[in-house]
């Protein structure tokens, strides 16, 4: 098992090495300049402290040297400083990053507490009625858009019913039950899609292992049905699924950005948001690239739980 982690981290160092490099390439391919962003309107037209700002942030240099310097940087923690608020880029992030991945969190939860028994469900019974509804959210699950869903909840849950707070964020230190309350809408939002793509996953993966011989014998020689699903074939059926919910942690970073901007929360996906609308080139950066190397470690934990369910990948 050490070998295999050993590999699948070696893995990361070239997708690491193209991670820095498209990140450091934001500064370049958006418009601007980050010298004069950092100046401001009222020293645009001051040469002498534009080129004291390009040359303190290292852009008279080439480009390759500028890429050398950040990365050293980088490794040492130090990912500049905010355009706009003058913070540590840093700082920001670890602010706003435990917001994101409770929300994420919250969104899987959801997903998977409502998509693994819907999937089994409609395995253990295909093309029955359940089957059907099943099929019928999970492309409603998939066809509706973030943000749309998002303000339809608002609209039902939040000015209609009143039960839950439109928008705004509650730390879990003020309180459990107001923070879950206050992610509830937007977890629902996010975890939408996860939920039906994994639903379906869950379904088709299941009924195929269900057709293998040695269910078949199983189920012969007298096996009850519930047994037969849940200690024989239920955890062959769940590597497939395990591959789709790992490739949707990128798809739920993606989504925080517009669901975070709807409900008002201060996490990651509204920051990146903010850092574009504002030209913040730094913190732009340090929220690409954290995002990115979030989305390696949740694909590394996924190979780990590979070889957990299928211990002959460990030796493949």
């Amino acid at each position: 098992m050490t070998q295999y982690l050993l590999r699948r981290v070696a893995y990361f160092v070239p997708v690491i090495f193209l991670v820095t490099v498209v990140v450091f390439a934001i500064t370049l391919l958006l418009p601007g300049d980050p010298a004069l962003a950092f100046l401001g309107e009222g020293n645009i037209h001051d040469e002498v402290a534009y080129q004291a700002m390009r040359k303190e942030l290292g852009l008279d240099q080439p480009v390759p040297v500028q890429y050398g310097l950040w990365v050293a940087r980088a490794v040492q923690g130090d990912l500049g400083r905010s355009v706009r608020t003058r913070e540590p880029v840093l700082e920001g992030l670890g602010a706003r990053l435990p917001v994101t991945l409770q929300l994420m969190a919250m969104a899987l939860a959801i997903a998977l507490l409502v998509a693994i028994p819907a999937g089994i469900i409609s395995a253990a019974k295909p093309n029955s009625k359940i089957d059907g509804v099943g099929t019928v959210l999970a492309i409603g699950g998939v066809a509706i858009p973030e943000f749309w869903l998002g303000i339809l909840l608002i609209y039902i849950f939040a000015v209609w019913l009143g039960w839950l707070p439109p928008s705004g964020y509650v730390s879990p230190s003020v309180g459990l039950w107001p923070s879950i309350r206050s992610m509830l809408l937007p977890a629902i939002s996010l975890g939408m899609a996860l939920n039906a793509v994994t639903m379906r996953q869950v379904r088709s993966s299941l009924i195929e292992v269900l057709q293998h011989e040695y269910i078949t014998t199983a189920r012969a020689k007298g096996l009850a049905e519930g047994a037969l699903i849940f200690r024989h074939a239920l955890k062959n059926a769940m590597i497939p699924v395990v591959t789709v919910i790992g490739l949707q942690i990128g798809r739920l970073f993606g989504g925080s950005v517009v669901v975070e901007t709807i409900f008002a929360l201060p996490g990651m996906g509204r920051l990146a948001a903010d850092s574009i609308f504002f030209r913040d080139f730094p913190m732009l950066q340090g929220v690409v690239l954290i995002m990115a190397v979030s989305v390696l470690i949740a694909n590394l934990i996924t190979d780990l739980v590979y070889a957990y369910l299928d211990p002959r990948i460990r030796y493949s």
